[in-house]
């Protein structure tokens, strides 16, 4: 049974400790059980994660410097689970005062007139992290605090009295942890206020000479300063936080799709199972790589990975509602989901002057269209040339051929895939590469992939394509230049 005052808090046994005690005791044992220190945290095992395990070692306050959807937030938010489960504090402080230390005056003058009938109460550990977005409207009274004049009056307290301050939100989390998000957006003028909590431990409001020794970790979070031009961190703030830590992007495509997998809403539950081909589904991933390699993105801005989870979801929600529409139970995603999924593109990629002129929606299907040509060529690698060894036609060769003979076909969004499936069969030796090459068993899946075999051609500029309101028809390239000429 836990102390319910301090005397039984005492009789205990319990010794307290610093936050930065907690965090490093409980990091080291779970380093040595080999227990996951950041669960859900993925592909910085190697580079972020030691270095923010290197910072609590040293009982640093620490920031993570890097761009936009890079998991700042959420491995700051992981810090609370190397807190201890529960800690004792004075009832009624608002500063979550330990019993055995005081702070405050009023909690020393209960102290002594209780003695060890001092009330305490446990906190949790999730309720000893609070987290704060910087914008250029928070004040120092949001975060140290202030004179409360209504406090005063109604408790006939002169204004030279401590009991009048109302406390912000940092002293608010004494003995806990306090992230402070976008660093750079906070005023220069407040930044200037956290300096006395980093390097003293203490506060000073409006004059007080008050000296509170408070027992936090102070962590934080923040663009680089070349992107984030509304305002940077200054110099001796900077100098006052221990340990900077750069965060990246996945850098391999496996990373990226376990992120999205484990951050996408997948499971809908809506009566129709939705399979996304691994062809397709790394060429999600592949968005975000072209995205972030292109000339027509501006990179000091990033390509979150929040674009590829919105856009697996649409692709997904694409597949569904087809399915929904034909009354079937099982969608296989295609070509054309990808296409119609821009939309979860176009509102996260910022573009420079010459992606601006281009225009969102093309530059997006530009994006998608340099993914599927990625793809095709780690699945079909030249496979529309001529073998080497006895230099017969190609794989593709036939499929080539058909359109060569004046041949199209329409690809539209919604057919039924029995429907693409006829159409796209009859291209001669479409079907036999796309089994053999991309794993399709069933009519469903080998109509999907067939798809995705016509739109790699086109791609890979051996195949020409047209736009329509509801899809695509493909045709032979030849033809379509002739077509050109002649208009």
């Amino acid at each position: 049974m836990q102390p319910k005052n301090l005397g039984e808090l005492r009789e205990s046994g319990y010794a307290a400790r610093s936050v930065k005690e907690e965090m490093r005791a409980n990091l080291m044992r779970k380093l040595r059980e080999g227990e996951q220190v950041f669960p859900g945290i993925v592909g910085y095992d190697r580079t972020v994660v030691p270095q923010v395990e290197n910072a609590i070692l040293s009982g640093h306050d620490f920031i993570l410097l890097g761009l936009r959807g890079q998991a700042k937030t959420r491995i700051l938010r992981s810090l609370s689970n190397l807190l201890d489960e529960q800690v004792p504090a004075v009832c009624g402080s608002p500063l979550n005062e330990d019993p055995l230390a005081p702070i405050t005056t009023r909690t020393q003058r209960r102290l002594q007139e209780q003695g060890d009938d001092l009330p305490i109460h446990w906190i949790p550990r999730e309720e000893r992290y609070r987290e704060k977005l910087a914008t250029p409207d928070v004040t120092i009274s949001d975060l140290i605090g202030d004179i409360d004049p209504i406090k005063a009056a109604t408790q006939r307290l002169t204004l030279d009295d401590p009991e009048v301050i109302h406390y912000g939100i940092i002293p608010r989390t004494n003995r806990g942890i306090f992230a402070i998000n976008e660093l750079p957006d906070l005023q220069g003028r407040i930044q200037v206020g956290l300096l006395n909590i980093l390097e003293e431990g203490d506060i000073q409001i409006r004059g007080f000479p008050l000296r509170l020794p408070l027992d936090l970790c102070l962590v934080f979070s923040a663009n680089p300063e070349d992107y984030t031009n509304r305002g940077n961190i200054i110099t001796p703030l900077r100098d006052r936080i221990s340990s900077q830590i750069l965060t990246h992007y996945p850098r391999t495509i496996e990373d990226s799709q376990r992120i999205t997998s484990q951050e996408a809403w997948i499971e809908r539950r809506s009566g129709v199972e939705v399979e996304v081909p691994d062809y397709l589904r790394r060429a999600v991933e592949e968005v975000a790589f072209r995205s972030r390699e292109s000339e027509l993105v501006d990179q000091n801005s990033g390509v979150s990975a929040r674009m590829t989870i919105s856009l697996l979801e649409n692709v997904i929600s694409n597949a569904e509602r087809r399915a929904l529409g034909h009354g079937a139970a099982r969608a296989v995603a295609r070509v054309s989901d990808l296409y119609t999924s821009v939309s979860a593109i176009t509102g996260k990629v910022e573009l420079v002057y010459e992606g601006e002129r281009e225009g969102s929606k093309n530059v997006a299907l530009m994006l998608v269209g340099q993914a599927l040509k990625s793809v095709f060529d780690l699945h079909l690698p030249n496979a529309y040339e001529p073998k080497a060894e006895d230099q017969s036609a190609g794989e593709l060769q036939p499929v080539l051929d058909w359109f060569a003979a004046k041949e199209t076909v329409d690809v539209t969004d919604d057919l039924e895939p029995s429907e693409l499936y006829r159409r796209l069969s009859a291209i001669e030796g479409l079907e036999k590469v796309a089994r053999e090459h991309l794993q399709a068993e069933d009519e469903e899946e080998a109509a999907a992939a067939m798809e995705f075999v016509l739109e790699g051609l086109h791609q890979s500029s051996l195949l020409s394509k047209e736009e329509t309101v509801d899809g695509r028809i493909y045709r032979d390239m030849f033809e379509e230049m002739v077509k050109s000429f002649n208009s």
